[in-house]
């Protein structure tokens, strides 16, 4: 009986966890790269080459360990009023942005 119970929880939480693992990878290689391209130019720009920081704040790992997913996402969606930070919305979508962070953060 254990057993079967921690079985149906190990399916049920697989059940949970692989489509977000599906989603989270469902970029093509190409376009991983062209993002990879886009950080370090378009964002490095702004950001420093290396992107330990220029005009905009630094996007390295550690600076961002403290900030959320969703608040880093939301961010580079919709830009910051007031600064130089534009919005990507339209140019890139919330998987990619996502897949972003993801890199960023890591």
């Amino acid at each position: 009986m254990m057993l079967s119970k921690s079985l149906i929880n190990n399916l049920f939480i697989q059940a949970l966890v692989f489509p977000c693992t599906v989603f989270a990878t469902d970029i093509s290689d190409n376009r991983q790269q062209e993002l990879i391209h886009l950080i370090k130019h378009d964002c490095g720009s702004c950001h420093g080459m290396t992107l330990n920081g220029g005009l905009g704040s630094p996007l390295t790992a550690v600076k961002l360990k403290g900030k959320s997913n969703e608040a880093l996402s939301s961010i580079i969606m919709n830009g910051v009023e007031g600064t130089p930070m534009p919005p990507w919305k339209g140019i890139l979508d919330k998987q990619e942005v996502a897949w972003m962070v993801k890199q960023l953060k890591a």
